[in-house]
């Protein structure tokens, strides 16, 4: 795995950060490939739980790195390059492109991904943060859709992520002005889950509780919100019934049973 992102899994949690923050996690095309690398990573992995997402250094990630923009601002060929990240490296089960991938990658992974957001999320940080489950973030943090500052619009998966987070107004608002909101209004919007004045300590903390549940239940309940949430109810229904169809009876459903009556810590297996 590249230094520019880190893993450490313990207990089931997998700890990533990004790890580039002499430039406060900037997405430069390396950024990008190590960020999806990642993610691909830990789909392969069974001992993986829940993931906690976060920046090392100031910020969890500033953006685009500038120095991308650069042939942008001269005219000329520059003028007409794709931004740092584009590609088109899409296919049938993963319809994403390479730009749109390190945030698709987290909302497409099997178990619950946790993004703890200290300093600045803008632009792609932002984005990438909003392909998790859940954001955790400090009092002080900021976020912005800020493409448009640079005559783009959002172009990592938003179309997939905030859909399902604020209201269509609220989206539009956002990605009209490139505004940047505090932690507060991130609340109020929907834009986070809530605040923390450690993000990191906390969002590995729920990791941990949530590590302790069945894991082939939890790893159900991401697919079925995931795959339910704007479907036809006839749809729904049916991956609902599906899903709870294959949990009942399994070991890990009869243990967290026979824990519960037995008032013990449960000891559930990985999920094959």
């Amino acid at each position: 795995m590249s230094e520019l992102v880190t893993i450490d899994v313990q207990g089931g949690v997998a700890d990533v950060r990004l790890n580039r923050p002499e430039k406060m996690n900037a997405l430069s095309p390396e950024m990008f490939s190590a960020i999806s690398a990642a993610g691909d990573a830990l789909s392969e992995r069974r001992d993986v739980r829940v993931v906690v997402l976060s920046g090392n250094g100031k910020s969890f990630c500033a953006g685009l790195d500038f120095s991308g923009f650069q042939g942008m601002a001269g005219g000329g060929d520059g003028a007409r390059q794709a931004p740092v990240g584009a590609g088109a490296e899409s296919t049938p089960a993963r319809p994403e492109n390479r730009a749109q991938r390190p945030a698709m990658v987290w909302k497409r992974l099997a178990v619950p991904v946790i993004a703890a957001v200290h300093g600045v999320a803008f632009g792609g940080g932002l984005q990438v943060a909003l392909g998790a489950d859940i954001r955790i973030v400090a009092p002080d943090a900021r976020f912005s859709v800020m493409e448009i500052k640079w005559g783009l619009i959002p172009d990592m998966g938003l179309s997939q992520t905030l859909v399902d987070i604020v209201r269509l107004d609220v989206a539009k608002e956002l990605t009209f002005t490139g505004r940047i909101v505090g932690a507060e209004e991130a609340v109020q919007l929907g834009l986070v889950t809530r605040i923390a004045a450690e993000p990191l300590a906390a969002a590995l903390a729920l990791a941990r509780e949530i590590a302790d549940k069945s894991p082939a239940a939890i790893r159900a309940a991401k697919q079925l919100l995931e795959h339910s949430w704007r479907a036809a109810p006839g749809t729904a229904l049916a991956l609902e019934a599906s899903l709870q169809g294959g949990l009942i009876g399994t070991p890990n459903q009869v243990e967290a049973v026979k824990s519960n009556f037995e008032k013990r810590a449960a000891r559930y297996v990985d999920s094959a």
